[in-house]
Order: C-alpha cells, then structure tokens, then sequence
C-alpha cells in the first residue's frame, strides 16, 4: 500500500471530492478535511470501501488560524511521506450584503485567503525541508479583474493568486510545484441558481484537467482552457472602457 499521502483541505466541496477519487485511484492514502465534520467522515468512508485505500479525516476551521500548527502535525504523523497538499477551500459569500457589511466582508476574505495562507505556511515549510512535493491552490478566473457584481470574492482570489505565485517562486528550488487553478464557472452548490452563469464545467472535468496539469509540471492552468483566453481579452479592456460595463 502507498503509505504516501495527500492533504485535501475542502474536500466536502464537488471539486474536493472528485480529486480525492482521482488520487484514491492511484493508490495514495488520503487525509480529507472539512468544517462539516459528518459529511467529510461519509466522504472518507466510501472512498476506503471503494479503493481500498487508507483515507483518514479530520475537522478543519479555515478561520480558526490558532489550531492550523497542530491539525497539520497530526496530518503528518498520519502518512511516511506528505506527497501533497490541495485547497479546495473558499466560499463566495453574500457579495451585496458584504458591500455595506464589512463582517461579511471579512468572512469573504478569511476563508478565500487568509485561512489558506495560515494552512499553506506550515505546508510550505514542512514541503521545503522535505525537498519534494506539491501544493495546489484553488484560484478562480474572479481574481483576474475586479468587477462590480463580486470584486470582494474577487480580490481574495487576486491576493491568492499574488500569493501562490510568491510561494512558486520560494519553494521551485526545493523540487516543489505549486500548481495555480483557475476555473471558469463550476456546477457546484456555491454556483447553484448564481444568475448570469454560462459555459459551467463539471467538477469531474475539472479535477481531470488538475491532475493533467500536475502532471505536465504547469505553473497556472485555466479550467476550461477556454478561459485563458476570455480572461485576458477582459484584462486588455481599457479602464475607461471597462468601469461602463455591467460585470
């Protein structure tokens, strides 16, 4: 049995559960976690009776930075090796209430970017004297340009991408790839009845293209590869240009 583990942080989220089956499938023992406590235990317990893999699983409070050192030394102490480490985490929150709410705003904020970042410091330091490994980080296509209709998402999305980018470029020495994902629009419970939506990806196709892009050493990948495309046309748009749309 592969006694070499990955970390799946969100991984009650559609996209969380398809790249624990993904990784499940290749043989390596998982550590799930999750804030809803019973759901990520069911998660676990039918990818073990599934795979046959060992799948173990925890509780994890994005916001609650205090108790990030000892859940990752008890991740650790689970596996021989810590192979990788994958954020799913994130919500999109009440973008309307947020703008005359700044509670809200922080709730936004924390589990979009602060949370992650607290996480992906012990990962990172932890991977670094290992030498080897990889971390995946679950941007969004949102961060690239800041819209009326979610540019507190999307910031925190923004800062996330400054973030893993910084964190590339540190731990590239040590044999370390820090993937970026930025998909497009994903069938998942966070998009559901979301106006607006078009070309929505499934989180099948979506972990598909993670483990493809893992595995050909990418940097960044947009998910649908289409997105790259409609992203940058949007980031060309002249500022006067742009503030008169309704995005």
């Amino acid at each position: 049995m592969n006694r070499k583990g990955i970390l799946i942080l969100g991984a009650t989220s559609s996209i969380g559960r398809s790249l624990a089956q993904k990784f499940a499938r290749q043989g390596f023992s998982l550590h799930l976690a999750a804030r809803d406590i019973f759901e990520v235990e069911r998660v676990a317990k039918d990818l073990t009776l599934r795979d046959r893999v060992p799948v173990s699983w925890s509780l994890f409070e994005c916001s609650n930075y205090q108790t990030h050192g000892e859940f990752f030394l008890n991740v650790i102490n689970k596996f021989e090796e810590l192979t990788g480490v994958v954020v799913c985490l994130g919500e999109l929150g009440d973008h309307h209430q947020a703008q005359t709410d700044f509670q809200q705003t922080l709730a936004i904020i924390n589990s979009n970017y602060t949370g992650v970042v607290s996480i992906l410091t012990h990962a990172a330091n932890y991977l670094e004297k290992q030498e080897r490994g990889f971390i995946i980080g679950l941007s969004s296509v949102a961060g690239d340009r800041g819209r009326q209709s979610n540019y507190i998402y999307g910031s925190a999305k923004g800062a996330l991408h400054l973030f893993l980018q910084g964190l590339r470029n540190r731990l590239s020495p040590f044999n370390i790839q820090v993937l970026t994902v930025k998909p497009g629009f994903v069938d998942t419970k966070m998009t559901f009845g979301k106006p607006g939506l078009f070309l929505v990806a499934s989180p099948e196709r979506v972990a598909e293209a993670i483990i493809t892009a893992l595995q050909q050493q990418k940097n960044i990948v947009y998910i649908p590869q289409f997105w790259f495309w409609i992203m940058l046309i949007i980031r060309s748009l002249p500022e006067t240009l742009f503030k008169q749309l309704k995005l």
